[in-house]
């Protein structure tokens, strides 16, 4: 009977990525708690309860865990950003809406530390250069998406970096409780029809 205790009480030994899985789960935890000055991969390993090698095996750097927290991100939510868009009203005021409520939907939805880690992401070219390769698919995202309401069926690629950089800054203010949801979502959604109303009015003159 001892035994057969001993045997039930032996963890099943986890896969690469199962662990993978987990070690990132704690890292967002760790943000969570005390920001993400506070993510070390010393912590992490002390927090996950696993050997610093394994977590140096993941990641490598310090850099490199950051770099996966934003992969991990992404991969979760882009999915659910795109199918939002695709079954949203085939209208600028469909999509635009869709495309702000998503966006800031996503960010809630991770809370407070996914502007930690982008925030985290600027502080070298490495992870900078990572973070903008991300930033170019969402707004080619935006230009697709908007691109058949515009005269001409393009828009600016300014206008489409001023929607990321409202779209960052609104989220943030609404998960650190400046504002609400809905107003970030409101302002948002108005700046993105407000560009693509413009090049209208360009085309027309």
């Amino acid at each position: 009977m001892g035994q057969l205790s001993s045997k039930k009480s032996i963890r099943r030994r986890l896969t690469r990525e199962e662990r993978r899985r987990q070690l990132l789960e704690v890292s967002w935890r760790i943000i969570q708690d005390g920001g993400s000055d506070t993510l070390t991969l010393g912590r992490l390993a002390n927090r996950a309860g696993v050997a610093k090698p394994v977590v140096y095996d993941h990641f490598n750097t310090r850099n490199g865990l950051l770099v996966a927290l934003y992969e991990d991100f992404d991969a979760r939510q882009a999915p659910i950003m795109n199918a939002a868009i695709q079954a949203g009203e085939a209208t600028l005021n469909g999509k635009a809406r869709v495309i702000a409520s998503s966006y800031v939907d996503c960010v809630l939805l991770q809370g407070r530390e996914m502007p930690d880690v982008l925030a985290a992401l600027a502080g070298s070219p490495e992870l900078e250069k990572t973070k903008r390769s991300y930033q170019a698919g969402f707004l080619e995202k935006c230009r697709l998406t908007l691109a058949p309401f515009a005269e001409g069926g393009d828009i600016s690629t300014a206008g489409l970096w001023g929607v990321l950089g409202a779209a960052e800054t609104l989220s943030k203010a609404a998960v650190s409780g400046d504002i609400t949801p809905e107003q970030a979502k409101d302002v948002l959604f108005q700046l993105i029809v407000t560009i693509v109303e413009s090049v209208n009015t360009e085309c027309q003159r």
